[in-house]
């Protein structure tokens, strides 16, 4: 799989920034077929850092209405990566 296929989009939230602030971690929507060491490898060859660990999360698409048409959202997969100490953090607008 493509590094730009396994990472889609960065998720920039009040909760992503302040665990990019605190914790050295980045979140990221990435695709649902990805395991742990694709994304570590996209995130290291996109960015140039050393991750020191990678967490997912696969969430269920919600449900949404219009009148008395409803469908869901596609389900989708969000990765928390750590980088290691002493690695620049990079900035979304770089890229």
């Amino acid at each position: 799989m493509n590094i730009y296929e396994v990472i889609r989009r960065p998720l920039v939230t009040e909760k992503g920034v302040a665990k990019k602030e605190t914790e050295r971690t980045l979140c990221f929507e990435v695709d649902p077929r990805a395991n742990k060491v694709e994304i570590r490898g996209a995130v290291e060859k996109l960015f140039k850092v050393k991750v020191e660990e990678v967490r997912t999360s696969s969430l269920t698409g919600k449900l949404r209405r219009r009148g008395r048409f409803s469908g869901y959202r596609p389900d989708w997969k969000k990765a928390y990566v750590k980088l290691k100490d002493g690695e620049k953090m990079p900035e979304f607008a770089e890229i």
